[in-house]
């Protein structure tokens, strides 16, 4: 059975143990152990996490199968959008997925739930940003009908990275 719950402040720990290791699991092999280190520090401390959570414009969701916690989806809008990349957009900022509930169709059903979100918001661009070298993200999200509309820096500790800019009209 698989399940998706919108969660608020009082799941931060939970958020906080499923980013920095759905994260490192994606990221850990292609990056310095320093510079992951210290992202993973900034990015997923108790006060950012916080912040995020607490965001009137941005939305957490996790995905359960089997009442286990197996990902979980993150979206902005206006405001809280990381870039302003399109007017009446929706950001997909993340998509994770437990290593060990990969290829269970666990990211298309987070992706679906963006979707069905970004419809009931009357959204007219969905967008993300995605690490160039992540192949197997970007298949997923050109086969899910997302093109490339730009690029941006993205740093890993000291490391410039690029991510591009992909894009889908509703």
């Amino acid at each position: 059975m698989i399940e998706i719950k919108k969660i608020g402040t009082g799941d931060l720990e939970q958020l906080k143990q499923i980013s920095i290791q759905t994260f490192s699991d994606t990221f850990a092999k292609d990056n310095d152990p320093h510079d992951l280190n210290e992202y993973l520090i900034n990015a997923y401390s108790n006060e950012k996490l916080s912040k995020e959570l607490a965001a009137k414009e941005s939305e957490f969701y996790f995905i359960y199968t089997n009442d286990r916690l197996a990902g979980y989806l993150k979206l902005n809008v206006g405001e809280a959008q990381t870039e302003p990349i399109a007017d009446n957009g929706m950001e997909i900022e993340r998509i994770y997925v437990d290593v060990q509930f990969k290829r269970l169709g666990l990211g298309k059903r987070l992706y679906e739930k963006a979707i069905s979100r970004a419809k009931e918001l009357k959204k007219e661009v969905l967008w993300l940003g995605v690490w160039e070298k992540n192949v197997p993200a970007l298949a997923f999200y050109e086969k899910m009908g997302f093109v490339q509309a730009g690029q941006h820096s993205f740093f890993m500790g000291t490391d410039e990275q690029i991510d591009l800019i992909m894009k889908k009209n509703l």
